[in-house]
């Protein structure tokens, strides 16, 4: 089944709708996201104080995009010093929260989204400032990552995406293929254009350390341009974007299962007709009848 990714974490969303809603109680849960991401909830100190830790890979790389500024914007007098092993702590009293309980849920559910946001939003501010602005750099997976670069008329992202197995590389390429050929239809014609190259990385990124060819990594690439972005459709553009590489994975996994299960409801099918098929006995071994009504074998 497809389905629409959300850049909230609805494990975390619906745990914090629970206890804001609920009785008090003491709590330890980890919860994993896509990307590596782990949150871990806690109540050292107490039954009403919750403390909500994430730990995201990239983090550093994206403080120097301004993450810290985003996440001070977002979540103020929440933050707290961060718990050893994470990136990003928050403090909140569950009985007494500081704003509309169901307005602070929907916020915490999106940390991971607002600090990945940093790089988007350097980039945009820079393209509306009419400046170019250096290739920032999120390491947010093992052997991934994305690049953003502003210039004067456009914001350009490239994904880096490595296919480990040959059936999803086959997948992949063609899901991919689709992006670019997909806007040539009218309907779609201001849509933002994809660019997609397997193996080779593209201009943008040779000559960057770090970046190398590889049979098994492919590169996305999106050219932003200003209505992309303009106004209030950057929180959109945004949280959109950064769901593509979870975006193309899943339908992958997705793709793969539904063509097993037709595989094997094809084979269901063919037993069903040999197990219904009687083969015809060979002539030594059939029934006669004479004249008379008795039964004979021919040797």
């Amino acid at each position: 089944m497809l389905i629409d990714l959300q850049p909230s974490n609805k494990i975390l969303e619906e745990t914090l709708r629970e206890r804001f809603n609920g009785e008090p109680e003491k709590v330890s849960m980890n919860i994993a996201d896509f990307d590596g991401v782990t949150y871990k909830l806690s109540t050292p100190e107490s039954k009403t104080v919750l403390l909500i830790s994430m730990y995201l890979r990239c983090y550093p790389d994206l403080q120097k995009y301004g993450a810290d500024a985003i996440m001070e914007r977002e979540y103020g007098s929440l933050l707290t010093t961060p718990e050893e092993g994470y990136h990003i702590s928050l403090s909140i009293d569950v009985q007494s929260p500081p704003e509309d309980k169901e307005t602070l849920v929907q916020k915490v559910a999106l940390l991971k989204r607002n600090a990945l946001a940093a790089p988007f939003e350097a980039a945009f501010t820079a393209q509306q400032e009419g400046r170019d602005s250096d290739l920032m750099i999120a390491r947010y997976r093992d052997e991934e990552a994305y690049y953003i670069k502003a210039q004067h008329d456009r914001v350009t992202v490239i994904f880096s995406t490595m296919f480990k197995e040959e059936t999803d590389r086959i997948f992949g390429k063609v899901f991919l293929q689709e992006f670019v050929d997909a806007r040539r239809s009218p309907a779609i014609q201001n849509a933002p254009q994809v660019l997609y190259t397997h193996r080779e990385p593209p201009l943008e990124l040779r000559g960057v350390p770090g970046v190398e060819e590889n049979e098994w990594l492919g590169y996305v690439t999106f050219v932003l341009f200003p209505r992309h972005f303009a106004g209030g459709a950057a929180p959109t553009c945004i949280s959109r974007i950064q769901l593509f590489r979870d975006y193309l994975h899943y339908h992958i996994k997705a793709s793969k299962a539904y063509m097993h299960s037709r595989m094997r409801t094809r084979v269901d099918s063919f037993l069903k007709v040999l197990n219904r098929a009687k083969p015809e006995q060979p002539d030594s071994q059939k029934e006669k009848k004479t004249a008379s009504g008795r039964t004979f074998r021919r040797t």
